[in-house]
C-alpha cells in the first residue's frame, strides 16, 4: 500500500527505469543541505543536514543502491557526513561533475543506465542530463527543475534525498520490507 502512494504520478517509463538503478550519486549544497552556508565567528563552516536524508541513504545501501557525493566544494563536514553514513564514494571540489560521474561509473563498473543523478543547480545540469534518472529539488534553479525527471517535494536539505530513495526502493520491490523492521507489530488497535 505505501508503495502505491509513493509511486502515485509516477510514469511508467521513470518506473522502469528507477528499478534499473544501482548508484544515486548527490550534490551536497542544496540537495543534502538547504543550500545555506554557515560560517562561525572564528570561519568555520557548519551545515546542517537532516536526518530523515540519512536514514534514507542507509535504506538504499541496504537494498543494493551505491550512494556517492559529487560536490563542488570541498567541506570537512560533508566528509564527516559521508563517513557517519558510510558513503564510500566522495568527489570533492569538482565542477565538472558530469565528468565526475562518468569518472564513479567507469570505476565502479556501472554504465549511466543504471544511474540517477540529484542536483539543484547550474554546475549540476549536465550530470542530470547524462544520468538515466535526473532528479531535482523543488528550490533548485529554474532550468534545473525542466531538464530533471523528477523533482521531489520536499526541499533540498528538508528530505528531499528520503523521497529520492523511497521512490527507487519502491519502485524495486523494496521499500515494504526494509520499512517493516520499523513496525511495531505488537501495537494493535482494542
Amino acid at each position: 500500500m505505501l508503495t502505491k502512494d509513493v509511486m502515485a504520478g509516477v510514469s511508467d517509463s521513470l518506473q522502469i527505469k528507477l528499478r534499473q538503478l544501482r548508484l544515486l550519486a548527490l550534490d551536497v549544497d542544496g540537495v543534502l543541505s538547504d543550500g545555506t552556508l554557515y560560517f562561525s565567528s572564528a570561519g568555520e563552516e557548519v551545515k546542517g543536514f537532516s536526518i530523515l536524508d540519512g536514514l534514507g541513504i542507509k535504506m538504499l545501501q541496504k537494498g543494493g543502491v551505491e550512494v556517492a557525493l559529487i560536490t563542488g566544494r570541498s567541506s570537512p563536514m560533508t566528509q564527516r557526513r559521508a563517513e557517519d553514513l558510510g558513503i564510500a564514494h566522495i568527489i570533492q571540489g569538482r565542477e565538472d561533475k558530469k565528468t565526475a560521474l562518468e569518472e564513479l561509473c567507469e570505476s565502479l563498473g556501472i554504465g549511466l543506465v543504471h544511474t540517477a543523478y540529484m542536483g539543484d543547480d547550474l554546475p549540476d545540469l549536465a550530470a542530470i542530463q547524462s544520468a538515466s534518472v535526473g532528479l531535482t529539488v523543488p528550490n533548485a534553479y529554474s532550468l534545473v527543475k525542466q531538464h530533471a525527471d523528477y523533482c521531489t517535494h520536499s526541499a533540498g536539505g528538508r528530505g528531499a534525498v528520503r523521497e529520492a530513495a523511497d521512490l527507487i526502493l519502491a519502485a524495486q520491490g523494496q521499500l515494504e520490507g526494509l520499512l517493516s523492521a520499523y513496525l511495531n507489530k505488537t501495537n494493535r488497535l482494542t
